[in-house]
């Protein structure tokens, strides 16, 4: 029993390690494409910059208070509080933004500015997989996908696709930068992230059986008779 009770702990401390390992890296991919506004960014963070820009605060900010509302209208539809994690994500996503817009200087040159939004968008799709992994709980914009696929009967990616085409109009008429970007990160982010998200699974897979595998080595009873 007192096993079974370590190597509970030890896979739950392995699951939030990388819920917030993800959405730190979540929220560097995101402040990247930001430094290179110009090219436009993603729907949502097009959506959250047109509010800072009109409404001052920080661009953080306004994902979490953006969150905040989604999460109040999921649970009243849904009748059932929102999980922790969806908070944490909320929550953390807004500082992470904040806090690396203001230590990422923003780059100069074309080329450089091209390298840091593909590579952003990668790191991005890199976080998306990395915190939904361990199935800890969605973001509330991906909630707000969930709830209207299950009222509806449409796809998926049909109602994805119509809520960032949404929010990014909203963005663009509020001044959020809007280009090509804001298109490349919409329909080729949902790609990588099919390539992301299995491996960091199958790598949190991994490290738990590695983990049940040295305590099974270390607590099996060595033999009298043992002999080097």
């Amino acid at each position: 029993m007192k096993r079974d009770h370590i190597n509970t702990k030890r896979e739950t401390s392995l699951r939030w390690s990388f819920f917030l390992v993800g959405l730190v890296i979540l929220g560097l991919g995101i402040s990247m494409t930001m430094q290179v506004k110009s090219f436009g960014i993603g729907p949502w963070d097009v959506f959250h910059y047109g509010l800072f820009l009109q409404f001052g605060l920080t661009v953080g900010t306004w994902s979490i208070i953006a969150g905040l509302i989604i999460v109040l209208v999921s649970s009243l539809v849904q009748k059932r509080m929102p999980q922790l994690g969806t908070l944490l994500n909320m929550v953390l996503i807004g500082i992470f933004i904040d806090f690396f817009n203001w230590i990422m200087p923003e780059p100069e040159t074309l080329v450089v500015q091209t390298l840091v939004f593909i590579f952003g968008t990668m790191v991005i799709a890199l976080g998306i997989g990395i915190y939904v992994a361990p199935g800890i709980g969605a973001g509330p914009r991906d909630g707000l996908m969930l709830i209207i696929t299950e009222a509806t009967g449409w796809k998926v990616s049909t109602v994805r696709n119509g809520i960032e085409i949404t929010v990014a109009v909203f963005g663009f008429m509020l001044g959020g930068p809007v280009g090509i970007g804001t298109v490349f990160i919409a329909f080729l982010l949902g790609t990588f992230v099919g390539y992301t998200l299995p491996y960091a699974k199958k790598c949190l897979q991994f490290l738990i059986m590695k983990g049940e595998l040295y305590e099974n080595i270390y607590q099996r009873p060595l033999r009298s008779n043992y002999n080097d």
